[in-house]
This record gives C-alpha cells, structure tokens and sequence, in this order.
C-alpha cells in the first residue's frame, strides 16, 4: 500500500553534518529499533534538526504512515495549525471510521469552516486524534516527525500529548525536537516529555568538541585555519554547529583576518541571533555589559571598582532578558552564551573598546590583567606599556600559562619603540617560542616568519629560523631548505651554531634514519654549547645524545645520561620532553624498571602540565600510558593513550606517535578494529612526515594489532618490514620496539617456524648483551611456540611455564597472561581436560578485553564451558554487548552508565535484556560464563 506523507521524505544529510553525535545516533536508534519514541532537545543551533532528519530518513521506510510537522515561531497563534500538517492529507483515509460528533469536530478544526475550539469541543476533539491516529496504526505502523515542538500553536499541541500519552501497545512512534535552554537547572524538555508516548526517550544534543568543532569547518571547506583560531571559534561558539560555521564563514570572507590573540569577526546574522534583546536594555546598562565582556572573570567588585555604579541592578536587567546567567552561589557575571559576549565586543566601536579595557586597567586585581587591558586602551608604540606587558608575559610564563604569555609578548612587540631593549622582535621571537610551548604551532610559524621578513641580526634571524624548525614537528623534511640558510646566519659564532647543529641532530633522526649520524651532530652541539657558556642548550643537546645512544644500544648511554643530569641543571630543560628526566625515562622502561619509569613519568608529567608545556604533556602521557601498557594495567594505559591522542590532534602535536601508542593499548584493552585503523594512521602520517623513525615503530603497532585481530600473514608482513627498516636504521636495541616476539609467533602461525627461530636467536644476542630480561622472557615464550610446532610437547609446555613465571616477577602483566593463553593452547593438544581459566584470570585482572574475546572463542575440552560462547554473543545487541563486556570487568550500573554515557535505568533495563537473551538471571552468571564455568 502507499505510504501517505504531507511531504518528500528529505534527503540524507551529508556526513559532515552529523559530526559528533556518534553516541547520540546509537542511543536512539536503539530506542526507535526497539519500538520506542525519540525526543531530541537543546539549544537553538546546536544540530537537533539535522539530527531528527538523518533518523526520519532512516526510520520513515519502515513505516506505513510518516506524519509531518514543522512549526515556526511566526505561526505559532494560529490554532490547529500543526494538526492540519499532521492529519490534513490522511484523516480521509480513516474519517469512515469516527464516530459522527468526532468527526464533525475534526474535520472542523482542520478545514477552518465552523468554529471548533478547544474549550466548546474539547473532548470529541481529543478523542477524535486518538482515534485517527489508532485507526493509522490498525493498517500499519505510524511514525509521527515533529520539529520545533516550542512553536506548536497551544491547541495542537494539546491535542496531540493527550493523545500520546494513550497510544501505549499501538504501533505509533514518535521523533520530536524541541528548543530547551541549555543551563542544568533548564526543565522545559520535561514539560514535552510528558506530553510524549510513555516509552518515550529524552535525547539532549550537546555542544562538539574542540575536535569536532575543527573536522566540521574542515567538511564545510574552512580550512587553512591557524589551530589557535580554531581554538577561539570553539569557544565563541560554545561548541554550536550552527554559531561555528557561522564564525568560519565571516572568517574566510573577511579581507583582514585578525592576527593572534584579537577578537573574531563577529557576522551580522549571529550579532541578530543573539543580541536582539539588547535594544531593551537603557544605555548605561549596555556600557556595563561591555564592560563585562571585555573582563577575562567579570564579578560585580570589578564592574563597580571600573565605575559602573549601577552593576547589580544593571546586570540584572540583563538577566532577565536572559543575557547573563544569575547563579546566588557564584559571584562572576556570566554570559547565557560566550558569543553573546563576543558579539556585544564585536559591535562596539574602537572608541568603546578602549574606554572599557581603560577602566579596567585600574580596576583589575590580577597585574597580569591590568597589564592586557592598559595595551588595549593605548594606540601606538609605549615603552612604560611594553615592559608591563613583557613583565606580565614572564609572570604568566611562571604560572605555566605560556599560550597568555605569547598573547602578552606579541601586545608587547606592538607597543615596543624600534630602538628600545629589548627590542619588538625579540619581543616577538619570545612570544613565538611561548607558542611553541603551549602548543599553538602555527602562531609561533607566523611570528617567525614576520621576523625573518625584516631582521638583520643573526641571532633574532637563527632564533626565528629555530622556531621554524620546530613548528614543523616529526615533518623536519618539508623544511629542508632553511638549514643553510640558518648555518650561514649562524657564521661562527657557536652559540647560534649550537642551535643549529642540535635541530640537524634531529634531521639526522627523523629523515634520514641515521642514528650514528645523529649522535654526531648532538654530541658536536654539546661542545659547542659548553663553548659558548650556554648550559640550557648543553643540557638539552646531552639529553638527546643519550637517547640516541640508548636506542641504538651503545654503552656510552649510562655515562651520558649521567652527564645530562649533572648540576647545574636547568628547570625547564629538566622536565621538557627532549630532556634528561625524559631520557632518564626511556632508560627506565627498556631496563624493565617498571616502578621506577612510572613514578619519574608521572612528576614530569605534573610539572610540565604545571608548567603549561603542551608539547611536553601529549609525550609523557604517551610515557605513562606505555608503562602502564608494560605493567599490564591496560584500561589505565588506554585512558591516558586517548587522553594523549585527544590532546594531539588538538594541538597538531605528535598525531603519529600519539596514534602509535593507542593502537597499542586499544589492541590491549579496547578495540582492535580501532587498533588497526589507528595504526594504519600513524603509519600514513610518519609516510607522509618522511619520519622513518615512527614510521619502524607504526608498522610494529600495526603488525602487533595483525596478529591479536587474528591476521598473522598481514603481522609477518608489517613486522618483516619493521625488521628491514631498523637495521637499515642501526636500531640495536630490542627493548626500544619490542616486535620481535610477536613477528616469531606469527612466523610459526603462518608455518615459518625456521625463520622464527632466525628472529629469536639473533634477538636473544642483543638482549643477553644489554641484559634485556623482559625481552628475554617473550622470546622463551616464542621459542616454546616454535617447539611446539617441532613436536618437542613437554619441552615447550615447560619454557612456557618458566617464561611465564619470570614475567610474572618483572611484573609484565599482560606478557605473562599471554604466556598463560599460550600454555593452555598448548595443553590442548593432549588427551584429557584442559582450561583457560588461568589465562582468562590474568587478561581479566589487566583488563585485556581483546585477549578475553580470544579466550571465550578458543576451542576447550571437558567441562569447561567457552565463556559467553560466540553463539550467545551475536544475539546481543552493540549496546548489549558492551553492558556485558563492562560487568566481566566488575564495573557497577553507575560505573557502566558513567562509561557508555546512559542512565543507569538504561542499564538495568539493558542487563534485563541480556539476562533473557543469554539464559540467566543475573550480573554474578555474566561473571561465571566470562570465567569459563557453567551457570547455575
């Protein structure tokens, strides 16, 4: 039969516009699969009309009826409006059916002839839509799609909740979004939700991430946008679609771009959007809130102490227009929304900017405060305003706010005379550098590059070419070219030569793959360095040394290492990631000194995060995430893995390495289809750097998730290629990778075991020779393969036992459950009962989800049952399995609802399902079958 609609079903939203919402879709699709209605809400801009139309398109098929409505604010007074567009081109197919006063009273209210009003016809009305809507569903299901719900005319909207409210057991579905506001103490979707079918699902769209918010301008073509811009629109926007693109398209079509650190260009039709209100407030309430606005924290102290002598009753006014937000426990002004902020500053003359940042030049507590607005309020070159700034710059760098101090160096540079001392570039090359450390890669190029446009001094000139090099990352290849021309502005002089020799330390590592090279150049930068006097650049050219010669396995390392760390030390250079406590670090974790590497991992990483060093925080959470991944805490190590890589693309900072290591912990306690797909990342990104370093330890992350995903041909080749490259590398060291026994595993899986062996026996010598006992361990646990696969049983059950038993005490938790795995297949192989239960044990104590599916699969003899059986799994549901998967792992229904953002009536309700599906009756069988043990 033909299914009626009141219009085209809409296209399929494009994928960009649907960013995000990844968690959102899946929750209510779930919901609308199971039979169930959908309420979407939150701000006006945030998405929920896209979302609504993306499950419209793909729920309105499976529907008979599809019921339409999309009310506007304009005709929100004219009564049955929405009920026309609901029922007005189906109500014939079932009028027959209505008993006569129902009838009359609806063809009514839908045609406009006659007067029918809620108040003379009420209840044959209401059960006039109750009955069409029940009629509907008697020829098939109905979904019902409502946009906008806050502008129903009062009457439908009546109509329609008294008539959702009885349609429990029919096959109506309804998928509604509704504007609510978005501060927690907002209710409004409460009042639509029980004017909703009973098993109806509240849905709130939030706003995107920071990442998010980057991919949307990226899909729409906004791109080329400096990463500290992308940081501004985010928090202008709040995190809303809608206000974002806005911001990135007045952005791409403005002429002047703002530099770094000045307001975005506010569009016309947001400053509309936002500020419509504002004509109620009187004049001197609006100088308040622009007042406000200009302030970092606003309070009503700093509005009075600027001369707004009327703040509380001015900010009041704003309050209940709904432009600030009134909070009895918080003594800040807060904007409802940060743009309403930005659009009261943006439209603003410069004249009222100024006279705002004056008065709070005066009124601020913070000096590094005063300091801003007294350059904002002054025009032209000032040295008594320039070295406020640059003090303020300083007090910020100290706070560990290096991306205020580059804001404040560069308003510094602007207001600095061309013949003062310090000078405006070297202002600027101060402020490039505290870029640099916060992460804003892009601002520090774009000083660097206004430097190197005009300066004549070498060492500003080296300086600037320095920050250069650095913003290019792991990609040094893409700026070759500015090597000689940094050596011949250095000339002689070793201090600039020093900077100079040390970055080509670096090429040497990262594009050309040449360790002995490398150490070279940095030994050489050291000598020059202590020439010249410069300790901070000695420091940091002995640190790298001794991490080139540690993975390179040279005996000099120790001794260098020691040298790096010798008084008199430097503060900075003593916590920065191409420091001695980081090269200090690398020597921990390949020595299997475990303990020891975390707790050194951990203060670095609390002081540099102190400190506001970026960079520096993304590598030592990677550090603390792979020495949790060694100790075999592999929910602990994904955390900080994510947490490492989240902060990575933020910043644009080590995506590759970062991407690298998730892999790893995802192939150890999260997805290893994630694993997979972030390994094959890292290896395109180091590819595409021309970085030939990760790009040895990206296949290895990459052969690694092979081979727990099950593909050991695809392992022996990534892993063969690893092997190529570090030898070509000079890459001695068999800690630095650790592939090598998961290439002979595969080796013998794909029936290679002669080549295995090869692997084990030439590895063995490099690890007996730098006492690599870890390493050891693993390929005793490889070699017991390659023996079993001989036929040599009991020798290989017992080099099993041994090598499980000694990563056991290095406390290689993961390494000895995999040993555990290993022996139990082993066993297998003879007569009698075998089980898993041990090596299920210890994967569930590391919380090694990926070996536990391994485990449930594998084939086991006797009584012992194979846990929550494959058979069992495929009939759960995705969210199902997750429920599952969270309470083998001991979580609680709030733990889990925490994890899988649900409620935790959700989960019961989930585990309620599970329970059916599987055949048991609670949480503690879940644990039993994932244990190996029948239930009951």
């Amino acid at each position: 039969m033909t299914v009626r609609r009141d219009f085209q079903e809409p296209a399929r939203p494009r994928p960009d516009l649907v960013i995000g919402r990844e968690e959102l879709f899946a929750g209510a699709r779930e919901q609308l699969t199971g039979g169930g209605s959908v309420l979407v809400h939150g701000p006006a801009g945030i998405g929920k009309s896209t979302v609504l139309r993306t499950l419209a398109a793909e729920y309105g098929e499976a529907a008979r009826t599809v019921l339409r409505c999309s009310a506007t604010e304009s005709e929100s007074h004219l009564p049955f409006l929405a009920l026309a567009d609901l029922l007005g081109l189906v109500v014939d197919e079932v009028a027959d059916l209505l008993p006569a006063p129902q009838r009359t009273a609806l063809e009514s209210a839908l045609t406009g002839r006659g007067e029918s009003t809620l108040q003379r016809d009420g209840l044959a009305l209401r059960l006039a839509v109750l009955s069409t809507l029940r009629a509907l569903a008697a020829r098939g299901p109905v979904l019902i799609v409502a946009d906008d719900l806050q502008w129903l005319d009062p009457a439908s909207a009546e109509l329609l909740g008294f008539a959702a409210r009885r349609l429990d057991g029919t096959p109506v579905q309804m998928l509604c979004a509704v504007r609510t506001h978005t501060e927690p103490q907002d209710q409004e979707h409460a009042r639509f939700l029980s004017a909703s079918p009973p098993n109806t699902l509240a849905v709130k769209v939030n706003p995107l991430s920071h990442g998010q918010v980057a991919e949307l301008l990226g899909h729409r073509g906004y791109t080329g946008l400096p990463r500290s811009t992308v940081r501004d629109i985010h928090r202008t926007s709040g995190g809303n679609p809608l206000f974002a693109l806005e911001l990135g398209r007045a952005l791409a079509e403005s002429a002047t771009p703002p530099s770094p650190g000045e307001p975005l260009p506010v569009p016309t039709s947001l400053r509309a959007l936002v500020l419509n209100r504002l004509e109620a407030l009187p004049a001197q309430a609006r100088r308040t809130l622009l007042v406000a606005s200009a302030g970092a924290r606003p309070t009503l102290a700093l509005l009075h102490a600027a001369g707004r002598k009327n703040a509380e009753a001015e900010t009041a006014q704003a309050a209940a227009l709904g432009l600030l937000v009134t909070d009895r426990d918080a003594p800040g002004v807060r904007f409802t929304h940060p743009l309403i902020s930005a659009a009261l500053y943006a439209q603003a003359s410069a004249q009222e900017r100024r006279e705002a940042h004056a008065a709070l030049s005066t009124a601020a507590s913070d000096p590094i405060e005063r300091a801003r607005h007294l350059a904002l309020a002054t025009t032209g070159t000032d040295p008594g305003v320039a070295a406020r700034l640059g003090e303020a710059a300083a007090a910020a760098r100290d706070r560990g706010a290096p991306s205020v101090a580059a804001g404040l160096g560069l308003l510094a540079a602007r207001h600095t005379p061309a013949d003062a001392v310090p000078g405006p570039d070297e202002r600027r090359l101060q402020s490039a550098e505290d870029a640099l450390t916060a992460g804003e890669t892009d601002f520090a190029r774009d000083i660097a590059h206004e430097v190197l446009a005009h300066a004549t001094e070498p060492a500003d000139r080296v300086r600037a070419w320095m920050v250069v090099i650095d913003a290019a990352g792991h990609a040094m290849a893409e700026v070759d070219a500015v090597f000689p021309q940094a050596l011949a502005d250095a000339g002689d002089d070793p201090r600039l030569l020093t900077l100079v020799h040390y970055q080509l330390a670096w090429r040497a590592l990262l594009v050309e793959g040449d360790f002995e090279r490398a150490r070279e150049e940095s030994a050489r930068a050291a000598e020059l360095a202590a020439r010249a006097g410069d300790r901070r650049d000695e420091l940091l050219a002995l640190a790298f040394q001794a991490q080139i010669e540690t993975l390179m396995g040279h005996p000099d390392a120790p001794a260098t290492i020691k040298r790096a760390l010798k008084e008199p030390q430097d503060p900075r250079v003593a916590c920065d990631h191409n420091g001695a406590g980081a090269a200090r670090f690398r020597w921990l974790i390949m020595s299997d000194q475990l303990t020891e590497a975390r707790k050194t991992a951990g203060a670095l990483l609390r002081e540099v995060r102190r400190r506001g060093m970026v960079e520096a925080e993304v590598h030592f959470l990677r550090g603390l995430a792979e020495t949790e991944l060694r100790a075999g805490h592999c929910g602990r190590a994904l955390d900080l893995a994510r947490e490492s890589l989240r902060l990575a693309r933020d910043t644009g900072i080590g995506e590759a390495a970062s991407a690298m290591l998730t892999s790893l912990a995802e192939a150890a306690g999260g997805e290893v289809d994630r694993a997979l797909t972030l390994a094959r990342e890292a290896v395109a990104r180091a590819e595409e750097d021309g970085d030939v370093v990760y790009q040895s330890r990206a296949l290895a992350a990459l052969g690694h998730a092979q081979l727990v995903a099950g593909d050991a041909g695809g392992a022996v080749g990534s892993l063969r290629r690893v092997r190529e490259l570090e030898e070509g590398l000079g890459v001695t060291d068999p800690a630095r990778g650790r592939w090598h026994g998961d290439l002979a595993e595969a080796l013998v899986r794909v029936g290679e075991p002669a080549e295995a062996q090869d692997v084990i026996d030439a590895t063995r010598t490099r690890a007996l020779r730098l006492g690599r006992e870890s390493v050891l361990a693993v390929l005793d646990r490889a070699e017991a393969l390659v023996r079993a696969a001989r036929g040599e049983a009991e020798a290989a059950e017992r080099q099993l036992t041994s090598a499980q038993d000694r990563l056991s005490k290095l406390g290689y938790g993961l390494e000895e459950a995999r040993a555990a795995y290993a022996l139990a297949g082993l066993r297998t192989q003879r007569p009698g009962p075998t089980s898993y239960d041990e090596a299920a044990r210890l994967f569930r104590r590391c919380r090694a989800m990926p070996w536990l599916r391994q485990v449930e699969t594998a084939t086991v003899t006797g009584s012992v049952q194979p846990p929550l059986a494959a058979a069992a799994l495929d009939t759960l549901a995705a969210t199902e399995r997750q429920v599952a998967a969270l309470v083998m792992e001991g979580a609680t229904n709030r733990e889990i609802a925490a994890r899988l953002f649900i409620s935790v009536k959700t989960v019961e309700a989930t585990l309620t399902r599970v329970y059916r599906k599987l055949g048991i009756r609670s949480r503690v069988d879940i644990v039993r079958l994932a244990a190996g043990h029948r239930s009951g």
